[in-house]
């Protein structure tokens, strides 16, 4: 049984590093650059456990003292505990080592999917962000032309999503409240159902599953699956997003049929059977 609290209304946003503190007295102002290296860092704990100093310095540029400052912010906003040399996930949060699990399942095919995804976002789109992994990677993946500005509104019930879209300059950021649930890192419920069907958008990522022909996209939670159906009827343009594992795999609960769904976007390991049912329902195919 997954376990849930609940978090009270539509909220506004999340935790934000906007300055940095270091040492008492001593404040440091912080570029947009610093804090998408943050989110790195913190996306990088989630998904692998463990970072080290060093290695985040050679891949960032950056010296070890900033390395360690920014392993300071992110541990006092509870992203990660900091031990000798680097940076773990926190014992307090065993419930993101789930999805951090699911993140690291066909991890570079989801992000070739999420970056073809990301091409379909136009300037001035309204966009709904679902909930799981690779609609994640798509988030992380649309372009920095994108970012800037307000020149998307980003809609969404994830987490991952929030902490991504909330780290761009300026973000446009609608965040949907309600009841959370820690394996799926996503708020769902009446609460969240009730302030989707007050909005519209040009197009929706949704993820799942599994998803065939006979039974759609399918999830293994029913309010997950109640979001996501909201999310498609909400939405001008739907875009499936699932690598090769989900394709001809029966889930739980449907999501949508297929014949919702306007484009599906999966990887080169994709069953050929599966991708030729789908195109003879009309569906757009992109094989990333």
């Amino acid at each position: 049984m997954v376990a849930a609290r609940r978090i009270g209304g539509p909220i506004a946003g999340r935790t934000r590093i906007g300055t940095d503190s270091v040492g008492e007295g001593a404040v440091v102002a912080v570029t947009s650059g610093a804090r998408e290296r943050r989110e790195e860092i913190a996306r990088q704990v989630e998904e692998q456990g463990t970072v080290s100093v060093a290695e985040l310095a050679a891949r960032f540029g950056v010296t070890d003292v900033s390395i360690r400052r920014d392993l300071a912010l992110l541990e006092g906003v509870g992203r990660l505990r900091r031990v000798h040399g680097g940076a773990v996930v926190p014992a307090q949060a065993p419930a993101r080592t789930v999805y951090a699990a699911k993140a690291r399942e066909a991890r570079e095919q989801k992000a070739r999917i999420g970056a073809a995804a990301a091409q379909l976002v136009k300037r001035g789109d309204v966009v709904f962000f679902d909930s799981g992994t690779t609609v994640a990677a798509v988030a992380a993946r649309i372009p920095p032309v994108l970012r800037a500005g307000s020149a998307i509104t980003a809609v969404t019930h994830s987490l991952p999503v929030v902490e991504e879209i909330g780290a761009w300059p300026n973000p446009h950021l609608i965040c949907l409240g309600g009841l959370y649930l820690p394996d799926f890192r996503a708020l769902v419920g009446p609460q969240t159902v009730g302030h989707l069907r007050e909005l519209t958008a040009d197009i929706v990522f949704v993820g799942c599953d599994g998803l065939t022909v006979e039974t759609g996209l399918t999830t293994p939670h029913v309010l997950v699956a109640e979001v996501g159906a909201v999310m498609a009827e909400r939405a001008r343009r739907v875009v499936a997003v699932a690598d090769a594992s989900k394709l001809g795999r029966h889930g739980f609960t449907p999501i949508i049929p297929l014949a919702a769904v306007h484009v599906l976007i999966t990887d080169d390991a994709a069953d050929p059977q599966q991708v030729a049912q789908a195109r003879e329902l009309g569906i757009e195919v992109i094989i990333a």
